[in-house]
């Protein structure tokens, strides 16, 4: 049998690795895992490790049923037959090693059949057999790494001490940890020896964070991971994380340049449109009209611009604010490392939120020179136009007034909105607010439990994998389906189908089982010369599942919400009753607590403590002031989205007649 291998690998040195079933290399390996196991012969097994371990990923084809396409059942039969064979000539082998021969004989084996290998000396009780010295020893010398040894279980237990004591003396080590524990694409299968303790891990990433070849990315992890007795992570090694990051970046961009992005504001006195958007480069260029704004200053007219001109909703009433999957690119999803607990944000997140907090700016800037306070129209919102259009007494907003300074006025606002969003929680409980009743029960606001005044409100997609899979093939970037040549492609199928005339022919042979899958369910339609979506209704709501993750469903047309209905009943989607949509409300706690995310501002926790940083100054208060005076604003418009909804429901209305803030 050794002979015979030594020949064939003269002639073909790739030797067979079994990665899993849907790995693509398993069809090359198919004909050479044949030629292993029907020359087998279990008399004259392999005496070479590496010979040794390839019949062992031999025998996991097998195991798989993974052998050449053009193999006779009866073929099959025999090869299959050889496995309880290969088996146990693997068991025999490896129960030979022990600590007088483990250094000769594990020598020389490739990375390829490292975890094989530590798998192997696993099950066969190596460990057991070996002491620490003399297996880490013969391990080390053949190449295998700390981190291939933390994968595997058996040999961490076996060895606890020995393996402690090795990850504690490098601080490079760190990064294990961090990948246990903080990094969401790290590795599932590193095992920490038992004696390994939190302290023991806090002291590695402190060293880790201070050191010279520190990489950034594990640093800004620690940064912003959640404070945890298990990790080790605590608020001084936070903090120390965030100063030594900024040092880095600091040192970087001394001698990079890096790339102009951004957001420029401008008001025009001649502009005639409303506003306008124009891009160049990377930086978007917005520039309002100095007349539509003189034009708009009655308090109804500036919530709804806001709303509208500003775009803190789409049509469907969805805060365009939030950092949405759909809105990260390919290389935002596939570069970096991100933290298990982060808010994972991306370029459009970032000019979304540079835009909104500069037109706030403007705003509350225009409306002074006119001698209107933005808090002022908040508190009319409030005091006086839920009272008069809805019927909704005792509401209140209490502005913070001249005199005060940022810190004070950002306090006060945060305090608040949380008012406010107790408010209306309690007068959909009770349908009314009683103000006494409010003062005993308020508590801190769960932005995801505020309760809606319409039942199902939200339409979310299931994790059911039919709707997951259509998602998939109609909207994503990586869709097999969006490219059929230069002239005919797009970011996504949905796009590509709307805006071309294709036709089923001219798809590629390999997109046409993706094809058949959405035309089967109904979801696109083949007149012959064109294939086209099926249905109006069913889109719209599909990209929104997409897109912001949920759809409005009494925004929906009376044919929208059959649709809807259907799919609910299909089992592709769930509908739920909350005022924020789920990514709403994850977008509301990212800015305001650590409920959620670990990497945000944590403001409202911040300043209700009396424990936000003052090395700002003022410029940090009024940054803070804008995005406090930004979520109330969005909360503003969710609250009359609410209103309007229910008034709509109970007179039987169009979801058009359900309009925006200013009906008044």
């Amino acid at each position: 049998m050794k002979g015979k291998m030594m020949v064939e690998e003269s002639q073909n040195p790739r030797r067979v690795v079994f990665y899993g079933v849907g790995d693509l290399a398993a069809g090359l390996h198919a004909a050479r895992v044949a030629g292993i196991v029907t020359q087998f012969d279990p008399a004259d097994a392999p005496t070479d490790i590496t010979d040794v371990l390839e019949l062992h990923h031999a025998q996991l084809y097998l195991e798989h049923g993974i052998l050449p396409r053009n193999f006779t059942v009866q073929q099959v039969r025999e090869a299959q037959a050889q496995a309880p064979h290969l088996r146990g000539a693997i068991a025999r082998f490896f129960s030979t090693i022990d600590h007088s021969n483990v250094a000769t004989v594990v020598v020389g084996v490739g990375r390829e059949y490292h975890q094989a290998l530590l798998d192997l000396l696993g099950r066969s009780k190596a460990f057991e057999r070996c002491d620490a010295a003399r297996m880490l020893g013969a391990l080390r010398s053949t190449g295998v790494s700390l981190g291939a040894m933390l994968a595997s279980k058996r040999l961490v237990q076996a060895y606890d001490a020995a393996v402690r004591a090795e990850l504690r003396a490098d601080v490079k080590n760190a990064e294990y940890v961090v990948s246990k524990y903080l990094y969401e694409g790290g590795r599932e299968d590193i095992y920490l020896p038992p004696s390994f303790t939190p302290a023991d891990a806090r002291t590695l990433m402190d060293h880790y964070v201070e050191g010279a070849d520190a990489n950034p990315n594990h640093v800004s992890l620690i940064e912003s991971a959640p404070v945890s007795i298990v990790s080790g992570i605590d608020a001084k090694l936070k903090l120390k994380a965030k100063r030594r990051r900024k040092e880095m970046n600091e040192e970087f961009f001394k001698a990079n340049a890096g790339m102009r992005t951004g957001v420029e504001l401008s008001i025009s006195p001649s502009q005639s449109e409303p506003v306008r958007v124009d891009a160049e480069e990377m930086v978007m260029k917005v520039t309002i009209s100095a007349r539509w704004l003189e034009e708009t200053t009655d308090y109804p007219s500036i919530l709804n611009n806001v709303q509208h001109l500003f775009e803190f909703v789409d049509s469907e009433c969805l805060l365009t604010l939030p950092a949405y999957p759909a809105g990260l690119g390919v290389m935002e999803r596939l570069l970096g490392m991100k933290g298990k607990t982060d808010y994972h944000t991306g370029i459009s997140f970032r000019i979304a939120d540079t835009k909104s907090l500069l037109e706030v700016r403007m705003l509350r800037g225009f409306l002074k020179s006119k001698g209107i306070d933005l808090e002022q129209v908040l508190s009319w919102f409030f005091g006086e136009y839920l009272a008069q259009e809805f019927g909704a007494e005792n509401f209140s907003f209490a502005p913070t007034g001249d005199g005060t300074t940022y810190l004070q006025k950002v306090r006060h606002l945060f305090a608040e909105m949380e008012s406010v969003a107790n408010q209306f929680a309690l007068y959909v409980q009770d349908g009314e607010l009683d103000r006494e009743l409010l003062a005993m029960t308020a508590n801190q606001v769960r932005y995801r439990l505020l309760p809606t005044l319409v039942e199902g409100k939200y339409l979310y997609a299931t994790d059911e994998d039919e709707i997951n899979n259509v998602l998939h093939l109609l909207f994503s970037d990586q869709s097999r389906l969006n490219y059929i040549n230069a002239d005919l492609s797009e970011d996504s199928a949905a796009h590509l189908l709307i805006r071309h005339k294709v036709a089923y022919a001219d798809f590629e042979e390999y997109q046409k089982g993706p094809l058949d899958y959405l035309l089967s369910l109904g979801l696109l339609r083949d007149d012959g010369a064109r294939v086209q979506i099926a249905d109006a209704e069913q889109y719209l709501i599909l990209r929104s599942l997409s897109y912001t993750g949920a759809a409005s469903y009494y925004r929906l047309s009376p044919a929208g919400r059959a649709v809807a209905d259907a799919m609910v009943s299909r089992g592709w989607a769930v509908r739920r009753s909350t005022l924020l949509s789920e990514p709403e409300a994850k977008y509301f706690n990212y800015f305001l607590n650590n409920v959620d995310f670990s990497n945000g501002p944590q403001l409202r926790n911040k300043y209700a403590h009396g424990s936000q940083p003052d090395s700002g100054g003022e410029d940090a208060y009024y940054r803070d002031y804008l995005i406090a005076l930004r979520l109330i604003l969005a909360l503003v418009i969710k609250i009359n989205d609410d209103f309007c909804l229910a008034e709509q429901e109970a007179i039987g209305g169009d979801p058009g007649d359900a309009s925006g803030a200013g009906r008044a």
